[in-house]
């Protein structure tokens, strides 16, 4: 048996942090109760006497990247909560670990030229530690650490005052944009999605390497509880990581979409180059009676609170003149116009109003349907589509409005049925008006008595705030003009309610929160696409592009994972099932985003986030 110990010449005395690493099993002998032999070692084995904690870079969000002394002998899951608790980053089920895919197109030589100049933060864990000099450590930061827990003792210690990395980073210029902007296609996309590390496993236990440079990211994007007052940090990274996805195009948007984007982004960086201090207070407090009602709404989850709801007050009715068109193949979109009752969670479409005492033409039952904007404000196009579940897929159904108004009162009574509320649960207005305020911002439109804006008002590139694709399409003076005539509609947010509007805005994207995978579905001869998202999952024709199925997780009533030949299968419910196997990754990472979904689909706010640890292994970690 070969043991090898190091001992550099500086090396601290206390050897506390120290387990053995048998390299050959790549697995960490950390049941120190246990006989070599008990663990199967042989003569022949090779153990290593190393730290459990080890430097590594992290790039953020917001493209900063620190460098940071983490656990390498803890499973994934519960390093990166460590590494969210010195950030002071809540929810930290929410991210995970991402290694980038390899690029061929940079040779060595110059990625080693450009990491030297890179700005990294060094973060010591232990503190006391040498925080380094020159480019690489601009800036250093010291925590308390207690080895009983592995925890820091604190993560408000890693700053002195403000913590800089609730502070949005400033637009690069123009030429530096172009340099990172790559335009992707799902398939382009398979392998970026394939590159999120094993929960399950620790670092090492992943050929991890020192100082290796990794992606600190939000993986599952339901994001529980956002909170202005005690996720400063956590919204400005989710805020960073959500334009960066819009400026490099990682998801669709229309030039209208791009235009708000644009707009809040620059509104953005006018409050934080104000150099104002960070002040929570004038944040807008939720109503108490309106909170109360919500968390009655949580607590009641299920048919109950409809019923106990609809003793409280008579359940509000929309009845109006629509437009409908149901897509088929060959046909041009032609809309036909019904009067249209939404009652309960169902539209019922009839031939006119007389007729809506008779039978209705057709009924969608919205429960679990999916709802997607069909926006254009500028060309004053109101449409809401609707994916409707059914036995072997969703079918499509556009419904559109004559105006803005009549727009979000049924978009808002939709998104509420499908999650089987009615339009009696309080948050039915608050969702009205939120709709209201999106459209607001999309508008071109300055308010009423509002003056023309100057032109050399703005001090900044214009082109900062846009994608490459679409700054090239019109001139920086054009650009400057139609984002300060935007900028009139949100001009009065403070900086905290802009990241929240643009996140609300990144997720009402129809792309937003979709991996997409390679796989092989059963059945059939040809390699497909297989996207994952908070609620669904999408099978893609990898030619076209084009949606052909979607199964919905509400419908799901198992999965499971034959780790012989690495094939998932899923079964839904009507006696629907399908399985694949995976192409561009292994099935362990299709199998944790969907056992993770339903993990946190579990959450709750009286579970004082505290988080059941054991429960997201068993539903992740497959047959380890």
């Amino acid at each position: 048996m070969k043991l090898i110990i190091r001992v550099m010449p500086e090396a601290p005395q206390d050897w506390s942090d120290h387990a053995l690493w048998w390299e050959q099993r790549k697995c960490w002998l950390l049941k120190t109760h246990w006989t070599l032999d008990k663990f199967g070692i042989q003569a022949d084995a090779d153990l290593r006497y190393t730290p459990q904690h080890k430097p590594l870079l992290l790039q953020l969000p917001n493209m900063k990247t620190i460098k940071m002394t983490v656990s390498f002998s803890s499973v994934v899951f519960k390093a990166v909560a460590e590494i969210c608790q010195m950030l002071n980053i809540r929810r930290s089920e929410e991210l995970s670990l991402l290694k980038p895919p390899d690029d061929p197109s940079k040779k060595k030589k110059k990625k080693d030229k450009n990491s030297a100049e890179e700005d990294i933060w060094d973060v010591d864990l232990f503190g006391g530690g040498p925080g380094g000099t020159g480019p690489m450590h601009s800036k250093t930061m010291t925590a308390t650490y207690d080895p009983e827990n592995g925890m820091p003792v604190s993560a408000t210690s890693l700053w002195f005052g403000e913590n800089p990395l609730a502070e949005s980073q400033p637009n690069l210029p123009p030429a530096e944009l172009a340099k990172m902007y790559r335009p992707l296609s799902p398939v382009d996309k398979a392998p970026y999605s394939a590159g999120w590390l094993d929960s399950s496993r620790s670092l090492m236990e992943q050929d991890i390497q020192d100082e290796e440079k990794l992606l600190l990211r939000f993986k599952y994007n339901v994001f529980f509880d956002l909170n202005p007052k005690y996720d400063g940090v956590r919204i400005t990274q989710l805020y960073e990581q959500a334009r960066w996805s819009i400026l490099l195009e990682q998801i669709d948007c229309t030039e209208e979409e791009m235009l708000m984007f644009a707009s809040l982004q620059y509104h953005i960086c006018k409050l934080t180059l104000s150099s104002e201090p960070l002040d929570h207070s004038n944040e807008p407090e939720i109503d108490e009676v309106e909170a109360a009602l919500s968390n009655l709404e949580v607590t009641l989850e299920g048919g109950l609170a409809d019923r106990i709801l609809e003793d409280i007050t008579d359940i509000p009715e929309l009845a109006d003149t629509l437009r409908l068109f149901r897509p088929k193949r060959l046909t041009l979109r032609s809309y036909k116009e019904y009067w249209f009752v939404f009652k309960d969670t169902t539209i019922s479409y009839y031939k006119n109003k007389e007729t809506s005492s008779g039978e209705p033409l057709e009924q969608f039952h919205l429960r679990g349907c999916e709802v997607v904007p069909d926006v254009n404000v500028t060309e004053k196009k109101f449409g809401i589509k609707l994916l409707l579940p059914v036995a072997d897929g969703m079918n499509e159904v556009y419904i559109r409005c004559d105006n803005q108004t009549q727009y979000a009162k049924w978009k808002a009574a939709c998104i509420l049925a499908s999650k089987g509320k009615t339009m009696a649960y309080s948050s039915y207005k608050s969702e009205v008006r939120n709709i209201q305020s999106f459209l607001q911002m999309k508008s071109l439109a300055p308010p009423p008595g509002q003056a023309a804006p100057d032109l050399n008002a703005m001090e900044m590139n214009a082109e900062c705030f846009f994608s490459p694709r679409y700054a090239k399409k019109h001139k920086t003076k054009q650009l400057t003009a139609r984002i300060l005539e935007a900028h009139q509609n949100i001009a009065r947010l403070s900086l905290m309610e802009a990241k929240m509007r643009f996140i609300q805005a990144w997720q009402s994207l129809p792309e937003f929160g979709i991996n997409y995978y390679i796989v092989r579905f059963k059945g059939s001869k040809k390699d497909e696409i297989l996207g994952i998202s908070y609620n669904r999952l999408i099978r893609i024709d990898m030619s076209s592009g084009m949606p052909i199925t979607t199964w919905r997780f509400a419908n799901m009533k198992q999965w499971n994972v034959n780790w012989e030949i690495r094939q998932v299968t899923i079964e839904f419910d009507q006696n629907v099932s399908m399985a694949f196997c995976c192409v561009s990754c292994d099935c362990k990472v299709v199998h944790e985003f969907i056992g993770g979904y339903i993990f946190l689909s579990t959450r709750s706010k009286d579970q004082n986030e505290t988080l059941d640890e054991e429960l997201f292994h068993k539903l992740t970690g497959g047959q380890e």
